[in-house]
């Protein structure tokens, strides 16, 4: 940005516009030039929360650009530097009110009941094996009332919601099946033997070699093959075990698509008939 330029307009970035560092603190520099008598530093400083230095800073800056001007002991706001705050301010208004219209408030939700429910009782809401489960009674989580009754197992409105539903978390068990072994006659009862040791969760195969072993291996159990790490993801992420078994020269390509800041915590199965956990692999 050339010296004296006024910052490009914010209009269309909305809050996006507000990462350039330096940018909020600008911002408030103008509006405190332009709703006060700003006369000395120090006291635009304390109502900011800035040091003196980082105040002084910031005005050069708004000086440098052609945003502000000392004229008369008094600092104000150049023609430039009003426009730039009602342009800036004004588009992160209507940047938050667009992002509020589209959240979705939850003020009803369905779960499914535990037991016998009234309409009418207050109940607690918690997940249970990735399903929000609904039970008579308060506890210190997320808490409702019943607006409609059911009996266990039946689906059951709550309302007038409070608190946060906890959210557990689910572990990913890794098989890795050597890509030299997939011939191997001994592999099918060892990684029979694996699944058997984690009944508990979700199965999942990567890839087609993976979805081929495991299904000669363990033929009753329901296989996941598709859309692999988005289920794991979240699935675990509601509390629901997963086991994975997938060709050792597919694990990078499966993790890269697990990465992010849902990932769960990793552990490693060994192949054979005594199962022992030989690694793991932080968030």
């Amino acid at each position: 940005m050339a010296p004296g330029s006024p910052p490009k307009s914010p209009h269309r970035n909305g809050l996006a516009t507000l990462r350039r560092a330096g940018t909020v603190s600008d911002l408030l520099f103008l509006y405190e030039c332009e709703t006060r008598e700003v006369t000395n530093l120090r006291s635009v400083a304390e109502r900011l929360g800035l040091t003196v230095q980082a105040a002084s800073h910031t005005c050069r800056s708004l000086v440098r650009r052609g945003l502000v001007e000392l004229s008369g002991g008094r600092y104000r706001s150049t023609v430039q530097g009003v426009d730039w705050l009602h342009s800036a301010l004004g588009s992160v208004r209507d940047d938050l009110a667009h992002r509020l219209d589209r959240l979705h408030i939850v003020r009803t939700t369905r779960a499914v009941a535990d037991g016998p429910i009234e309409k009418g009782d207050r109940v607690s809401l918690e997940i249970r094996a990735g399903t929000l489960t609904a039970r008579s009674g308060t506890s210190r989580g997320s808490r409702g009332r019943a607006h409609s009754s059911a009996s266990g197992g039946e689906l059951v409105e709550v309302g007038e919601l409070e608190g946060i539903v906890p959210l557990p978390h689910g572990r990913l068990r890794v098989l890795p099946i050597p890509v030299d072994r997939l011939h191997d006659t001994a592999l099918t009862p060892q990684i029979r033997a694996a699944v058997a040791s984690t009944p508990a969760g979700l199965l999942f195969a990567y890839g087609l070699e993976a979805g081929h072993v495991l299904g000669r291996a363990s033929p009753a159990r329901p296989v996941i093959r598709f859309g692999v790490a988005a289920a794991i993801v979240e699935a675990t992420r509601l509390g629901v075990d997963c086991t994975l078994v997938v060709v050792d020269r597919d694990l990078p390509r499966v993790f890269e698509q697990i990465e992010g800041p849902d990932v769960p915590p990793v552990e490693f199965l060994a192949l054979g008939s005594k199962q022992r956990r030989v690694g793991s692999r932080a968030r």
